[in-house]
């Protein structure tokens, strides 16, 4: 490192005060290394950053730009003496406390999952996971995780010395209202935790809770707040969005707008950082500028707003580390140094760090730090660089802030999601205008809703118009073609893409090379980025059938002699997944959604269709169970103004192009109430066949043993070119059925990694054996039918069920 900046190729500038960087590095790595492999790692990591700090001082590191005049020297010794005080830091207490953690007896308990009986204090509040629906069982999060810290433990009545952290994994049901610091017991099976002493799996409602602390329970209603007036006035999409701009509630957004905001690079709107923190600051030191008070007093308020922020949005690592760092800039205003950012980001490592060793590996702290590092280093000088070549200034800052904060947070993202976005940039860029806005507006509703509530809606519907222009920036993002790429996932595929930008950033400082990389990179972008969108060929011409990639569940689309008009059976278990189907094929009207039966795998994607198609109609079979489901399903359809019709068997539907017959079922369950297993459900689902340009086409719903005997019983003809398999390939599906359709081809809608064991072999040898072509969602993405019975791969395949 020392040659390296010795040559001038890492020479920082001389304006940043670099003196606690280095340290801050060593504080982390102590903690990271610590927390991941073994807390004497820390105590190496300790030992070398103090002996560095003395080399540095005794000037036996010969660094060029530490020597010279009087602040080079100032500089030195500052560095040195950060390095042997953090580095002895380290050691003491942070490596104790990583042995500590790494050998607390509940640790052994957890690995053996046995029961245990846990007093805690709660650091945060209960965050909803969200799981998709499946069968009978509705989308959405029936499980929350809360980290708290252990008071008391037993384990078969006898007490455990433990005092770590542990991870709740709680239902929501009694638990989604506690905030932090409240005290309470729980009891449950423990496992083995990652950066945590144990998991607790807990099944009931928490014992013996204390109140929360009064500032907690007054920020509750301040958020309490802010969510009834943005649902009184926005959709369901932007009521979701609001919370989760300006607190990290994501509770009440979707989680279709979820996915589209990870897709498209824009996640961290959801999540509160330190682009909250300086949004609101910001806006307080103008408002208190504006009415002439000094800098003492404006440091003043804004501490007191930054605090009351950080307990109004929750302990989060980014807003813990944006607050410290927002407190020494505050200081470093009244003492007159406003251009401290870099020895406050490294103040505000070392500080957390050394509070809390878990921050360390944080995906969160990181990527906070890292963006504001990226911000303080990279931006300022990408935009002073662009104004000096005649860019004005707000289009340099505009693009430079973005770009920069994404080329330092990629390898953590990539690490995170396993894929690197090439929509990022842009998409934040376009995004980036209504922030503020709609987080300052966001923190005034939350403000002002409980006392005055219309005055919170008032200003709530004054965020919508910014608020839908983030969802839709997401939305177009994320459906760009080839807008993302594939890379490992883990810190280990965090640190691979780290050392390529870091390689690629050294080389193009070699002016040799340098035309050589952006000719790479222009290749990359005019050749690679468009074969990737148009390679698939996707849509193929002439495709009559095509089985949609939605994950666990069916949704199947019909072309009709029209373009851009296709009949739509079931629709998934996710809006977002077969709504980007039907982007992809181009439909934008729907004059029917037939719905085969009313288990959530098939019906909980209707939202994403409704809201953004076309739809002429709803169709259902006869049932009406699980209750949940029909409810939604007629909610969702008079929501949207659109009509909800019934098909029985022997009824027949024509389309140019396009003809369906409907064959069962045969014995119809009209119960509008009450409870059904699954299978009953299942042998309700209508059965179809589909007249198209491809051949014949036999959609089977999920329909199990009974009802596939009631069929072949009809002597109903059941012969067809393709078969959408039943139940998603289960082992409930007999072999005279098969018989009876001889399909050529059969394709399976199924979900990757499901833990129901979908395909079964027996079912596809059975298949494979009759003739027939198998092809599976889950390994082929969206599969298309064309008119000659060829078939065509997306190639695109999901991810397993989340």
């Amino acid at each position: 490192m020392s040659v390296l900046l010795d040559r001038g190729v890492l020479e920082p500038s001389r304006k940043w005060d670099w003196r606690l960087a280095p340290a801050a590095v060593v504080v982390w790595l102590s903690g990271f290394s610590g927390l991941l492999v073994s807390w004497w790692l820390a105590v190496v990591i300790g030992v070398v950053g103090a002996t560095l700090g003395l080399c540095v001082l005794r000037s036996w590191l010969p660094v060029s730009w530490l020597d010279g005049d009087a602040r080079a020297r100032w500089l030195r010794r500052g560095m040195g003496w950060s390095l042997v005080v953090c580095g002895a830091l380290a050691v003491m207490p942070t490596a104790l406390r990583l042995r500590s953690w790494e050998h607390d007896p509940l640790r052994e308990h957890a690995a053996r999952g046995e029961t245990a009986r846990l007093a805690v204090v709660l650091s945060d509040r209960p965050r909803p996971i969200f799981s998709e629906g499946f069968g009978g069982q509705q989308a959405g999060a029936r499980l929350a995780s809360v980290s708290a810290d252990v008071r008391h433990a037993e384990v078969k009545g006898h007490p455990v010395p433990s005092t770590g952290s542990v991870v709740l994994l709680v239902p929501t049901g009694g638990w989604a209202n506690l905030l932090p610091g409240q005290e309470l017991r729980a009891e449950g099976q423990l496992a083995p935790g990652d950066t945590v002493v144990a998991v607790l799996r807990v099944r009931g409602p928490p014992e013996g809770v204390v109140p929360a602390p009064a500032w907690q329970r007054a920020a509750e209603g301040l958020r309490a707040g802010l969510r009834t007036a943005a649902g009184g006035v926005l959709s369901a999409e932007s009521a979701g969005l609001l919370p989760a701009l300006v607190v990290g509630d994501t509770s009440g957004l979707p989680h279709r707008v979820v996915d589209e905001f990870r897709a498209a690079g824009t996640a961290h709107l959801l999540a509160v950082s330190g682009a909250n923190l300086a949004i609101v600051g910001v806006a307080t030191l103008l408002l208190l500028r504006t009415l002439r008070l000094g800098p003492r007093l404006c440091a003043a308020g804004a501490g007191l707003t930054l605090l009351g922020f950080v307990v109004l949005a929750g302990p989060e690592p980014s807003v813990l580390r944006a607050a410290v760092m927002g407190g020494v800039g505050l200081l470093a205003l009244v003492v007159g140094r406003e251009r401290a950012a870099l020895p406050a980001l490294a103040i505000s490592v070392i500080v957390l760090v050394l509070h809390d060793p878990m921050m360390a590996t944080s995906f969160g702290f990181a990527l906070s730090v890292l963006a504001t590092g990226g911000l303080v280093l990279l931006a300022t000088r990408w935009t002073r660089t662009m104004t000096g070549r005649g860019v004005p200034r707000m289009i340099a800052e505009a693009v430079a802030v973005p770009a920069a904060a994404h080329l330092v947070t990629a390898p953590v993202i990539a690490g995170m999601s396993g894929q690197i976005s090439l929509t990022a940039v842009a998409a934040n860029l376009l995004a980036a205008p209504v922030v503020a806005p709609a987080t300052v507006l966001g923190l005034l509703v939350a403000l002002v809703a409980g006392i005055l509530p219309w005055l919170g809606e008032a200003l709530a519907w004054l965020a919508a118009p910014e608020l839908y222009w983030m969802i839709q920036v997401a939305r177009h993002a994320a459906a760009i073609p080839g807008g993302s790429m594939q890379w490992p996932t883990g810190w280990w595929g965090g640190a691979l893409l780290a050392l390529v930008l870091v390689a690629v950033v050294l080389l193009v400082r070699l002016k040799r090379v340098r035309a050589l990389i952006i000719a790479v990179a222009l290749g990359l972008l005019v050749v690679v980025v468009p074969g990737r969108m148009l390679a698939p060929g996707w849509p193929p011409a002439g495709w009559s059938t095509v089985a949609c990639d939605v994950g666990q569940g069916d949704a199947v689309v019909l072309a009709t002699g029209e373009p851009g008009r296709a009949v739509l059976v079931d629709t998934g278990p996710d809006p977002g997944a077969v709504a980007g189907c039907l982007d992809r094929l181009g439909v934008s009207r729907i004059p029917l959604v037939i719905l085969t039966h009313l288990h959530a795998d098939h019906v909980g994607g209707l939202s994403g269709v409704l809201d953004d198609q076309e739809v002429g109609a709803v169709a259902v079979g006869s049932g009406r169970l699980p209750v949940w489901a029909w409810r939604d399903v007629r909610t969702q359809a008079a929501r949207s103004e659109v009509p909800v019709s019934w098909l029985s068997a022997g009824q027949q539907l024509d389309w140019p192009g396009l003809r369906i017959e409907v064959l069962g079922p045969r014995h119809v369950d009209t119960r509008q109430e009450g409870e059904a297993s699954g299978t009953e459900i299942n042998n309700g689902s209508l059965v179809l066949r589909a007249t198209t340009g491809g051949g014949r086409i036999l959609l089977t719903g999920d329909v199990e043993l009974a009802a596939q005997t009631d069929l072949l019983d009809d002597a109903t003809d059941l012969t067809a070119d393709v078969l959408k398999v039943p139940h998603h390939g289960s082992r409930y599906t007999a072999k005279e059925f098969l018989d009876a359709v001889r399909p050529r081809i059969a394709v399976v809608s199924v979900g990757a990694g499901n833990r129901y064991g979908h395909p079964n072999p027996t079912t596809v040898a059975r298949l494979v054996a009759a003739g027939a072509k198998v092809l599976r969602t889950d390994q082929d993405g969206d599969v298309a039918i064309t008119g000659d019975l060829s078939v065509v791969r997306r190639g695109d395949p999901r991810g397993p069920p989340g």
